[in-house]
């Protein structure tokens, strides 16, 4: 009878029975998890289309590009088109703003969030906390646009900050028609527009802090801002190093849509960036080779950074991105 016949040494030891094939165990898996996939699939496809898809097209950096002859038709050159980028006379100009508006933003607008969610943390009347909370993350919800132009409004000649100035007796000013104003209006417009949506993260790494630290700290005679030193920082340490390598990623891409709507040939002194500078000869003077190699640069320099700060962080502490 089958059920008297012995058993082989494989089916008396679980991890010697022979291995599903990978496609097997593919099937399976999306078989069991068919609606996670499917609730992936835009995300994959937003990814694939506008992410790795544009790279076929990074090759126009190493070409003479022109659209009559398209991108297999155009003259190689090779690093011609680097060259001349970094012979250019605002090569120099635009790195320097790129990077001061970059470490402005590290000192002053990535800090501002974790100032925001220790001090909401603190708050206890929990009505006044979720009006703070409410009012900090409006400006996120208002368009870009829309904020420019507040600010060309409150900034004019005849704008609010201007009335006031001259209410105390104060000269004029015109705010974005002088280069040397450029950086404080935008980091601190930048500071007001992310400072609240930017906390959010931040207040959900302080709600899984252990209330056990906290006690022991009370025990031990530790304050407020004891606590909030010896605790609460440690505790979140992780993920300011996850967000503060992931802003290092981007530290050579200054988002230029505000910019653009900002600054004038006025300001170009401090206002020009990398991106802005892409924008104006890829889109406005038709040099697609030359931007595309200007933005080529850009990525390796955000890429290269990115590997080292995370090696740093990884060396340092058990926190990194991979």
């Amino acid at each position: 009878m089958a059920f008297l016949q012995p058993k082989t040494k494989a089916e008396h030891i679980p991890f010697l029975k022979k291995k599903e094939p990978f496609r097997t165990r593919v099937k399976k898996d999306f078989k069991r998890n068919k609606y996670i996939y499917l609730m992936l699939a835009p995300v994959v496809a937003y990814f694939a289309i506008f992410q790795f898809g544009p790279i076929y097209g990074v090759q126009i950096a190493f070409k003479n590009f022109t659209p009559a002859d398209g991108i297999w038709g155009s003259q190689w050159i090779g690093f011609d088109q680097f060259t001349a980028f970094f012979k250019s006379y605002y090569f120099w100009r635009l790195i320097r703003n790129t990077l001061l508006i970059s470490l402005y933003e590290l000192i002053f607008v990535f800090p501002a969030p974790i100032l925001l969610a220790l001090l909401l943390n603190e708050i206890r009347n929990m009505k006044f906390k979720r009006v703070t909370q409410t009012l900090t993350y409006l400006p996120h919800f208002i368009s870009l646009v829309v904020v420019v132009g507040l600010l060309v409004d409150f900034l004019s000649p005849n704008g609010l900050v201007n009335q006031i100035l001259h209410a105390f007796g104060g000269k004029q000013i015109n705010f974005l028609q002088e280069s040397g104003w450029f950086r404080t209006i935008y980091i601190s417009s930048e500071i007001w527009q992310t400072v609240g949506w930017g906390s959010i993260i931040y207040l959900a790494a302080i709600t899984n802090v252990d209330p056990q630290l906290y006690e022991a700290a009370t025990i031990d005679g530790a304050g407020r801002f004891r606590k909030i030193i010896s605790v609460t920082i440690p505790s979140i340490m992780p993920t300011i190093i996850i967000l503060f390598i992931l802003q290092l990623g981007s530290l050579m891409s200054v988002g230029y849509q505000k910019i653009i709507l900002m600054y004038n040939p006025l300001t170009y002194d401090t206002a020009d960036v990398l991106s802005t500078y892409v924008y104006r000869k890829g889109i406005l003077d038709a040099s697609y080779s030359y931007s595309a190699a200007i933005g080529l640069f850009d990525a390796v320099i955000n890429f290269t950074i990115l590997i080292i700060a995370n090696r740093l962080a990884r060396k340092a502490g058990e926190t990194s991105l991979w």
